[in-house]
């Protein structure tokens, strides 16, 4: 049997996402395995495995809106911009409220310019950029356009506050605190972080990867490809349409289909092939079925 399909997992602290790819691989006894967006080793959280010919999906299901919970450490900086880094400076930063980080986040919303912080795995000149900076090297990083639709204060304990962040796929939490406490005066490192939600797959459905492996029926924890991509635009084949866009061949596009991109389903349900809409037509950019 080939098991394909989604696992909704809770990513504990310390472990980076192929940590958890790799114990999956040999807990599960299966090769075709990868996720579907990166953690840092230090954050927890949701972190979606996919099986199988899911793989192939990752591409979309990495591209949903994240929510996040932030621990925000103000008055210190590091040069990881988290926890785990070297103290690079201390600023006081008692005299700042809850309502001037309040004021601040306005700026952060929408979309925004962010520099990828050198402790990342974003590559540069073929190398990633956490490894020349592990070298002491820093380079100029090019900017990247990310969308934040919302930050919320939850909790306000001095020099310490939670952020709950929705965001979209690519945004780093870390430079967005850093950037917070720079806007602030006093500097700022993420202290710890949680992703609560990664597009339909949430942490209150989430199973640690240990619970999972010593469920006997773990395969009915799998979530379906029509599932992980509910929050998508999708339209319905019928038996024409099914054979035209299995061969590669655009279909007309209905005159009320709004948007450019849609996820097309076969009659029966079952998930046929990523589709892009070219004038009046709707032209198979990827077939699955």
């Amino acid at each position: 049997m080939t098991e394909s399909g989604f696992l909704n997992i809770n990513k504990p602290p310390g472990l980076t996402s192929h940590d958890v790819v790799g114990r999956a691989r040999r807990g599960l006894g299966i090769k075709k395995i990868g996720h579907a967006g990166t953690l840092d080793p230090l954050a927890d959280g949701v972190l979606i495995l996919c099986l199988g010919s899911a793989t192939r999906l990752s591409e979309y299901v990495m591209a949903s809106v994240k929510h996040y919970r932030a621990r925000v450490r103000l008055g210190i900086v590091t040069d990881t911009y988290d926890a785990e880094g070297r103290v690079v400076q201390e600023r006081d930063a008692t005299a700042v409220q809850r309502e001037d980080v309040e004021r601040a986040l306005p700026a952060f919303l929408g979309e925004i310019t962010q520099i990828p912080p050198m402790y990342s795995a974003v590559k540069q000149g073929g190398r990633r950029l956490y490894e020349l900076a592990r070298a002491g090297q820093e380079v100029e990083r090019a900017a990247r356009q990310v969308w934040i639709e919302g930050l919320v204060i939850t909790d306000w304990s001095p020099p310490l506050f939670t952020l709950e962040v929705t965001c979209s796929a690519g945004t780093y939490i870390r430079s967005l605190v850093y950037d917070l406490g720079e806007a602030l005066g006093v500097g700022a490192f993420l202290a710890g972080l949680t992703r609560t939600a990664s597009g339909v797959f949430t942490l209150e459905k989430s199973l640690p990867l240990e619970t999972l492996l010593a469920l006997p029926g773990w395969r009915e924890r799998l979530i379906s490809p029509q599932a992980a991509l509910a929050d998508w635009p999708s339209i319905r084949l019928d038996a024409d349409q099914l054979e035209y866009i299995r061969h590669g061949r655009a279909i007309p596009a209905a005159e009320t289909t709004a948007g450019d991109f849609a996820f097309a389903y076969a009659p029966g349900g079952d998930l046929v092939a990523a589709v892009q809409k070219d004038g009046s037509l709707w032209r198979p950019r990827k077939v699955f079925l």
